[in-house]
C-alpha cells in the first residue's frame, strides 16, 4: 500500500518540476525579451498587405502593425525579421525570432512544431489570372499551369481541388506573381487579400471564381510559451474593443473586418 502512495506522489512531484520549469522557460523568454530591449518579430518582406518593402524600402503591413502593438505593450523596441513560408517555422523554433505573424495559417499539423495566437485574420484562397484569360475558375484549370508559394496550405488546397492542373511552385509570393506577370504561368493562386495587393501593383489581371478555402491566420508562438502567448492574445482582444484593430485593418484592406477576432469579457 505504501508502495503505491509512494509511487503517486512520486509521480505528483514530477508533474510540479514539469509545470514549474515550464513556467520558469515561459518567464525567462518574456524576460530575456524585456532585457534585450526589444521584440524579434518575424514578418514576410514580400506579402503585401501584410508585410512588404514600400517605395522608401522600409517594410511595411499589417502584420507589420500588430507587431509593432505587441512590441509596445511590451514596452520595448522592434527589430523586424525577414522570413518566407519555408523558413518561418524554424527561425521561430530555433530562437532566432520571439513570435511569426506572416499570413500563416493556423493547422493542426503546424501545431505539431509550433503554438498559435487565436486567430487575428481570416482569409481565403482565390484564384488570380490576366484579364484576357479564358480561365474563370478552379474547373477550368486542367493542364493550366498555376503559380502557388510553396510550403502553404495553399500549395495543397490547390492539388486537391484541382486535381489535373499543373501546380508550379515557387519560394514566395513575389516570385509567383512574377510568373504570371511575364506569362510563365496561367494562373496564380493565394490568399484573397494578398491577390488584391498584387493586382494594384499592375493593369491587365483580376480575380475570377469563388474562393474556395477558409485561411484563420494565427501569429506563431514556441511551443510551451505560455505567458507569451497569453499576452499576444490579450494584446489583440484589447486591440479588437478599443476600436485600433479596424482603423489597422481598414487602413490596409480599404474595408472593415467582417469577421471579428476572437474576445472575451474582462473580469
Amino acid at each position: 500500500m505504501m508502495g503505491k502512495w509512494a509511487a503517486a506522489a512520486a509521480v505528483l512531484l514530477m508533474t510540479m518540476l514539469s509545470v514549474a520549469a515550464g513556467s520558469a522557460r515561459a518567464d525567462s523568454a518574456i524576460d530575456a525579451i524585456k532585457a534585450r530591449g526589444k521584440l524579434l518579430a518575424g514578418v514576410k518582406y514580400d506579402t503585401p498587405p501584410f508585410g512588404y518593402l514600400d517605395d522608401k524600402n522600409e517594410v511595411v503591413g499589417f502584420d507589420v502593425d500588430l507587431m509593432r502593438e505587441i512590441a509596445k505593450a511590451m514596452g520595448v523596441g522592434i527589430e523586424l525579421v525577414k522570413v518566407t513560408s519555408p523558413t518561418r517555422i524554424p527561425l521561430l523554433v530555433s530562437g532566432n525570432v520571439d513570435i511569426v505573424a506572416a499570413s500563416m495559417t493556423h493547422t493542426r499539423e503546424r501545431e505539431g512544431a509550433i503554438d498559435f495566437s487565436i486567430t487575428y485574420y481570416t482569409g481565403a484562397q482565390a484564384l488570380m489570372v490576366p484579364a484576357s484569360s479564358p480561365i474563370k475558375g478552379l474547373g477550368d484549370l486542367a493542364d493550366k499551369t498555376v503559380a502557388v508559394q510553396q510550403g502553404t496550405t495553399l500549395e495543397k488546397t490547390l492539388a486537391k481541388l484541382a486535381p489535373q492542373a499543373k501546380v508550379q511552385s515557387f519560394r514566395d509570393y513575389t516570385t509567383a506573381w512574377l510568373a504570371l506577370r511575364q506569362g510563365r504561368a496561367d494562373a496564380f493562386t493565394g490568399s484573397y487579400d494578398i491577390l488584391r495587393g498584387f493586382a494594384r501593383e499592375a493593369q491587365g489581371f483580376h480575380i475570377v471564381g469563388d474562393k474556395f478555402s477558409v485561411e484563420p491566420f494565427g501569429i506563431g508562438i514556441r511551443h510551451g510559451d505560455w505567458q507569451m502567448r497569453n499576452l499576444v492574445n490579450a494584446v489583440l482582444q484589447d486591440l479588437w474593443t478599443s476600436g485600433r484593430y479596424q482603423q489597422i485593418y481598414h487602413q490596409w484592406f480599404q474595408v472593415d473586418p467582417d469577421i471579428p477576432i476572437e474576445t472575451w469579457p474582462k473580469g
